[in-house]
């Protein structure tokens, strides 16, 4: 097993402070030493290699043959060391991207989408944190955040990912049920309509009183309700034949085209709110960060596009 025989690295480094200054006094101000601590760290590391490195003269110093040859060894070391862990440091703080969004968009357009991204950028670690808590992302150390709002709201340096349209949404079992079929608005009054009931945070601008009022059947009794305190919840319980839900493209969109949900009614209608992308003026010049938001501009695009058809 192979063993270094090396002095401490303290020792080294008061060494090549005290060599580069030819001075115990300087070298100690740099390295928040009084000139007695350097020079016993002097005098520890010439006893432990057996050889003088300094020649101490009146009010001077000077490097002997043995201290020549130290200084330029450590001084070449140190600085690898210092410049491999400075990247080490900075490669690790680099690596991880943190965003901030809704549970409901979270968990039904970001995280299934997060592979892909990896995929392309394996070295990133992403970190979600769903939550309806608006936080400062300069404060929290947050790099990304995805808000559900208004243009106006989230303000002028924001990025509009896409806007929102509204339609209800079930299972394909549900959809095919001869015995309560869904061919107009009016036949809803033979299914339970399912609610969530915090899922932007707080009171949402388009719900079933209103989807139903645009369709001109205001008053509808269903034939029963669950509600749910999220939205992702709820949408799972569409996707299992619970009921139907209102559903919010795009959030919803992969799961009617990947056949797991079906859109009854073609006739949708838009909503004020849409999800922007902001970005922390701290992390500006995280590569990583840029990297993670150009992807997220990049399928929002995508999903545009695919809507259109």
């Amino acid at each position: 097993m192979r063993r270094y025989d090396l002095p401490p690295l303290d020792l080294l480094e008061t060494f090549e402070a005290a060599a580069r200054h030819l001075s115990f006094t300087r070298a100690g101000d740099e390295l928040a030493l009084t000139q007695s601590a350097v020079s016993r760290q002097i005098a520890a590391l010439e006893e432990r290699l057996g050889v003088a490195l300094f020649q101490r003269l009146h009010r001077a110093l000077r490097l002997t043959d043995a201290g020549l040859r130290l200084h330029g060894a450590a001084g070449d070391v140190l600085q690898r060391l210092h410049a491999v862990t400075g990247e080490l440091r900075q490669s690790q703080r680099q690596k991880a991207v943190l965003v901030t969004t809704t549970p409901g968009f979270a968990g039904l357009w970001l995280i299934p989408r997060l592979a892909e991204f990896v995929a392309l950028h394996p070295e990133v670690d992403v970190r979600t944190s769903a939550s309806y808590v608006l936080v400062n992302l300069d404060r929290d150390g947050v790099d990304l955040a995805i808000r559900y709002c208004t243009s106006e709201t989230a303000g002028p340096s924001a990025t509009k990912l896409f806007g929102e349209s509204i339609l209800p949404v079930c299972s394909p079992a549900l959809r095919n049920d001869p015995k309560r079929p869904l061919q107009r608005p009016e036949d809803l009054a033979r299914h339970v309509l399912l609610h969530a009931d915090n899922s932007g945070g707080g009171s949402m601008p388009l719900e079933w009183p209103i989807w139903l009022r645009a369709m001109k059947v205001e008053g509808l009794k269903p034939a029963g309700v669950l509600h749910f305190s999220l939205y992702d919840q709820m949408i799972h319980a569409a996707i299992d034949g619970q009921g139907i839900a209102l559903g919010r493209v795009p959030l919803v969109s992969r799961l009617i085209r990947e056949g797991r949900l079906v859109a009854p009614f073609s006739k949708r209608i838009a909503s004020p709110l849409g999800y922007h992308l902001l970005r922390s003026t701290v992390s500006a010049g995280k590569p990583e960060v840029a990297q993670f938001a150009d992807w997220l501009i990049a399928q929002s695009r995508e999903e545009t596009r695919q809507g259109k058809r």
